[in-house]
């Protein structure tokens, strides 16, 4: 009698293989398994492409973007006047300007300097040719308003003083300044005549610096009271300021009563009146 039992089921040579419980099926259920994982590999391939194609895209219409705003960039550098595109201290130029020449045909030798800073004209101009410049500038040339005269203080030069006048073309939005030197007891022409606008800065002027304006219909001053000593504005004036006494003055003034300059207090009050016993 065998000693191999066939009704055991561990009997060796009669228990299925490995291979057999894994794939009951045998070849055809490893083809039928094989066909999922070919199909996920295809679409994990595509999905893949479509993202590189998307990246790829995104890149270039980054690239694009860039491309486009250099240019513009560019083209804004370009169109900026020649200081501005670089920021470097600008400097005093000889102008050549069209009205530049155009006044020094109609002036002659009386302009005497026409000099750019930074793209702004600044002219020079004799001192007796100040309201010719003026009527010129704003009968031919559109120049039809007075935007500020202004004066500056050169105490160690001679002549002291400069008169500035800014003036503006409202056509063509352009400002023009000119200038005119004068000494402390010399006079300038004034132009309320061709601009009533410069009434107010010419007398600012008079107040501030003393320097006065020959034919101006009311020369005198306008920020501090007519009798005040001295002019605030002046490189030699006190900077702490004079003693005016104006913390003193009453709240009105009677007949003949006021500042008086050099007084110390700046007001003399008057004696009261004597009666008759």
């Amino acid at each position: 009698m065998s000693d191999r039992d066939p009704e055991r089921p561990d009997a060796k040579g009669d228990a299925p293989s490995e291979d057999a419980a894994k794939s009951p099926g045998g070849d055809d259920g490893a083809e039928a398994g094989g066909e999922a994982p070919q199909e996920d590999a295809a679409q994990a391939e595509a999905a893949a492409k479509a993202k590189a194609e998307a990246v790829a895209q995104a890149k270039a219409a980054a690239a694009e973007k860039a491309r486009l705003a250099r240019e513009a960039k560019a083209r804004e550098e370009a169109a900026k006047p020649a200081w501005e595109r670089d920021p470097a201290t600008p400097e005093w130029e000889d102008a050549d300007d069209p009205l530049a020449r155009a006044l020094k045909e109609e002036l002659g030798e009386a302009l005497l300097s026409a000099r750019t800073y930074a793209g702004d004209l600044t002219l020079g101009v004799e001192r007796g040719a100040v309201r010719e410049l003026a009527r010129s500038l704003k009968e031919r040339h559109g120049f039809r308003l007075i935007l500020d005269v202004c004066g500056v203080d050169y105490p160690d030069r001679d002549p002291r003083f400069e008169v500035v006048y800014h003036v503006y073309d409202i056509q063509t939005d352009r400002r023009v300044r000119f200038k005119v030197e004068v000494g402390e007891d010399e006079e300038v022409p004034s132009v309320v005549s061709v601009w009533r606008g410069a009434d107010w800065p010419e007398r600012e002027v008079w107040d501030m610096f003393g320097v006065r304006f020959a034919e101006h219909p009311d020369m005198t001053r306008i920020l501090m009271w007519e009798g005040f000593e001295g002019h605030p504005l002046r490189k030699d004036f006190p900077v702490e300021g004079i003693d005016t006494g104006s913390a003193i003055y009453p709240e009105y003034y009677e007949d003949e009563a006021g500042p008086v300059a050099g007084t110390g207090t700046g007001w003399k009050p008057q004696p009261p009146p004597t009666t008759d016993e």
